[in-house]
C-alpha cells in the first residue's frame, strides 16, 4: 500500500536519509532533477536540508517505511504570480515505477493548489523523458520547448518542455 503525506521542516529531518537515498538513486541512473550523476550523498543532503521553505510543500509517497516517491508544490511569491504554482522534483524509486505513484504524487499535488486557491500550475521536464506521457495524460498542455537547457551526464544539451494546466 502506498501512502502519500505532506512533510514539513521537521518530518524532512527525520526523512534525509530516505530522501537522499531516492535522489541519489535516481539521478545516478538519469533523472534530470537538476543535477549531474554521480550525486554524492552529502550533496543530496543538503539540497534537501534547504528545500522546506514557507513557499514550497513537499509530498512523499511511502511504501511501508520507504521512500518510494516525492514531488514539490512551489509558491510564486511575486505579486503578479500568486495565482500560480510550479511541480518540481517529480521523482519515483526504480522499483516502484509503473505502479501510479507519480499519478498519486501529482493529484496531491494538485489538491494542494487547489486548497490554496491556485488557478495556474506550470512545470518543465527534459524533452523525451517518460514524465512527457505522463504529464500529457494528466491534461497539462505543452507551451512549447526550450533547446539546449539542461546538461546531461554524457555532456549532450538537452530539450526542456514547459507544460502548464488550469484548474
Amino acid at each position: 500500500m502506498i501512502s502519500i503525506y505532506e512533510i514539513n521542516k521537521a518530518d524532512v529531518n527525520e526523512q534525509l536519509v530516505g530522501l537522499s537515498q531516492l535522489l541519489c538513486l535516481v539521478v545516478n541512473e538519469g533523472a534530470s532533477l537538476g543535477f549531474l550523476p554521480p550525486l554524492s550523498s552529502d550533496e543530496a543532503v543538503k539540497y534537501w536540508e534547504n528545500v522546506i521553505q514557507e513557499e514550497v510543500k513537499l509530498y512523499i509517497a511511502l511504501h511501508e517505511e520507504t521512500i518510494v516517491g516525492t514531488v514539490q508544490l512551489q509558491f510564486c511569491t511575486k505579486p503578479n504570480g500568486r495565482h500560480r504554482v510550479e511541480i518540481a522534483k517529480l521523482m519515483t524509486h526504480p522499483s516502484y515505477r509503473r505502479m501510479g505513484i507519480a499519478r498519486k504524487l501529482m493529484a496531491r499535488a494538485e489538491e494542494g493548489a487547489k486548497q490554496n486557491e491556485k488557478k495556474l500550475i506550470v512545470l518543465d521536464t527534459r524533452d523525451g523523458d517518460s514524465s512527457n506521457d505522463l504529464y500529457q495524460s494528466l491534461g497539462y498542455i505543452i507551451a512549447g520547448k526550450i533547446p539546449n537547457y539542461a546538461k546531461s551526464a554524457n555532456g549532450d544539451l538537452d530539450a526542456t518542455v514547459l507544460y502548464f494546466k488550469e484548474i
